[in-house]
């Protein structure tokens, strides 16, 4: 059993407590958060710490770290924590759902969150710091480079390659053999087709309210 420090009280923080208590070898013993976004000394009934102060609470040679942060700033705040906390020497481990279907012949690399029900075929390559959220797809020979977000029933199809710090939103949909560029953004329920160039965005329509109600639609 390891012992393990979660960055992180936010819903993510929450969420990985819970996975790595119920499915996983680790003991989560502690959350740490920036002192300066310090609100409370216990949280969900562990310690919480300034992270300024871990190397010397939780040490490196003792204890292992996951960081639990969302998709701010397209994925920048948490490969900047990334970072910082393997500069300190922490080990930075992955969670990797047993309801998630990994037919990957690599595991992906350190900090990742993989989630129930994704679905990674053979030839997939997963980078560090990636999420992978509820129902995510990545078909055979697709590459998901570092700090990527992919949200639920996310579809990538075969020989996609996903650019560093890239989010896709919920549904969102890429076609075969089509690279996006690092930081690209894919809203909710978009479908990428062609290539996309760094830094760039992409929304699907949105739904129209019709003018009737819905007991005057025939379904």
């Amino acid at each position: 059993m390891a012992r393990l420090v979660i960055y992180g009280t936010g819903v993510v923080g929450r969420m990985a407590a819970h996975y790595f208590s119920q499915d996983s070898p680790h003991v989560v013993s502690a959350f740490a958060v920036d002192a300066a976004h310090l609100r409370a000394t216990e949280w969900l009934g562990r310690p919480v710490v300034p992270a300024e102060e871990l190397p010397h609470r939780y040490p490196p040679e003792s204890y292992r770290l996951f960081v639990a942060l969302g998709y701010a700033r397209m994925n920048a705040v948490r490969a900047e924590k990334y970072a910082a906390f393997r500069r300190l020497g922490y080990r930075l481990v992955s969670y990797v759902s047993s309801k998630a279907l990994w037919l990957a012949e690599e595991p992906p690399g350190d900090n990742a969150f993989v989630l129930e029900g994704v679905i990674v075929q053979p030839s997939v390559r997963v980078g560090s710091n990636v999420t992978l959220w509820s129902g995510a797809c990545l078909s055979h020979d697709t590459q998901v480079e570092d700090h990527v977000f992919l949200g639920p029933r996310v579809t990538v199809a075969g020989g996609v390659r996903i650019g560093t710090r890239s989010f896709l939103g919920v549904g969102a949909v890429v076609r075969d053999r089509v690279t996006l560029g690092p930081r690209t953004l894919v809203g909710a329920g978009a479908v990428i087709t062609t290539d996309t160039p760094p830094d760039s965005v992409f929304a699907a329509p949105r739904a129209v309210r019709l003018e009737r109600t819905s007991e005057e639609v025939t379904l």
